[in-house]
């Protein structure tokens, strides 16, 4: 079978209104969030606005990247020090360590076969910990049962903040993935589904979160120039008590996601289309199982995962470097070892560490590949047979667990 010549990490270049929109703040000089004339809004206020508009939410926060959204969110909604959160035991270490940069404890909740939170253990968790707080990682795009998630939500009064680096753009039948709970947290790092480099974005429809998380993101007394904050009045107590925090995006990131925020439903529609043909490839494939996507999802398919059940350390390092051979780059996430953007919670070691047995054992044969839009659905079908023809060669190899 002829390689695959690909890029796994070559994003689509910008297009040209991209870089209209990023010399006109070059231009100006007027590159901070608050640096604007008299009567007009900053870059970062108009998408603050526009984000709001997209999302469906009253309120939009434009952060210097996703994990400080995480991390400002809890402290906007009164994480005390040393506090258990609960969150995903599978996820990525941007959100364990904002759990932890906010001053709370992580409490690792199992996952399923689909990568979503269990729902029963978090509720077990939720029982016996006296946790206020649930950081929802939707992780690699998948949407748990939000209704029955949202049962349990209320039935223990926890605060619910979503994780949506992952799901932006997706929802659950109709209702948009981030406006479940109190706040929803999105990223635009390079990898994600709007491109600034860095970057992030929080959401809420409650006036006082947002008027401390504004606060807290470094408005000083300027919080009057956001684009889709609280009124006036709501900031009138909550200023004085709110710690200032630099973090707020700078005008020039915000000016060039502005454009790509009016394509991202284009580009959702094709990162599915290209998912779908890896997806089919891999369903025919020996030894390949890929998870449930249920009918009231409407996910992201920027990324792809799949397992191989009951195979070894050894031979899943192996089907790595087999199928890089062929040019086709996947992740491992059963490695105790980070690699890369790639870890689990064994190597967290400023988290406590936690059984989690279930989890482990999805991890231990769970691969990921991303699927950038520089590739066609051709180059697609191509990736998909490779992964299809290297897990057939595990299987028969001698001595493979698979």
């Amino acid at each position: 079978m002829k390689p695959f010549s690909g890029n796994f990490t070559q994003q689509e270049s910008l297009d040209e209104s991209v870089v209209a929109a990023a010399t006109e703040v070059l231009t100006s000089g007027r590159l901070h969030r608050y640096n604007s004339e008299p009567g007009e809004l900053s870059k970062a206020s108009e998408l603050e606005q526009a984000y709001a508009a997209y999302q469906g939410a009253r309120y939009c926060l434009a952060c210097a990247s996703g994990g400080y959204a995480m991390a400002i969110a809890l402290r906007a909604a009164g994480l005390r020090q040393g506090e258990p959160v609960l969150t995903n035991g599978f996820t990525l270490a941007p959100v364990p360590g904002a759990i932890t940069a906010a001053g709370g404890k992580p409490l690792l909740v199992e996952i399923t076969e689909d990568m979503v939170i269990n729902i029963e253990d978090l509720e077990r968790k939720a029982k016996t910990s006296g946790a206020r707080f649930l950081l929802l990682s939707n992780m690699r795009g998948h949407l748990a049962d939000m209704e029955h998630l949202d049962e349990i939500v209320r039935k223990h009064d926890l605060i619910l903040i979503e994780d949506c680096a992952h799901t932006m753009g997706a929802s659950w039948n109709g209702r948009k993935s981030g406006n479940f709970g109190l706040a929803g947290c999105f990223s635009t790092q390079t990898y994600k589904h709007l491109n600034s480099g860095e970057g992030g974005l929080l959401t809420s429809d409650d006036p006082d979160f947002m008027a401390r998380a504004i606060i807290l993101s470094g408005s000083y007394m300027l919080y009057e120039r956001h684009g889709a904050a609280p009124a006036t009045e709501v900031f009138e107590q909550i200023r004085l008590e709110t710690p200032n925090m630099s973090g707020r995006m700078d005008n020039l990131r915000a000016a060039i996601l502005l454009p790509q925020l009016a394509g991202l439903e284009d580009s959702i529609e094709r990162w599915n289309q290209r998912y779908r043909v890896v997806d089919d490839v891999l369903r025919g494939a020996t030894g390949v199982v890929l998870c449930n996507r249920p009918d009231e999802e409407r996910y992201v398919g920027s990324s792809i995962q799949f397992s191989l059940p009951g195979i070894s350390p050894a031979a899943a390092r192996a089907f790595v470097s087999a199928n890089k051979a062929m040019g086709v780059e996947l992740k491992w996430f059963g490695d105790e070892n980070p690699v890369g953007f790639t870890s689990n919670h064994h190597s967290w070691r400023y988290v406590e560490q936690q059984s989690l047995p279930e989890t482990d054992r999805i991890l231990a044969s769970l691969f990921d590949m991303r699927l950038p839009l520089t590739f066609s659905v051709g180059d697609c079908r191509h990736i998909g047979a490779i992964i299809a023809h290297c897990a057939a060669e595990h299987a028969k190899a001698p001595g493979r667990a698979l």
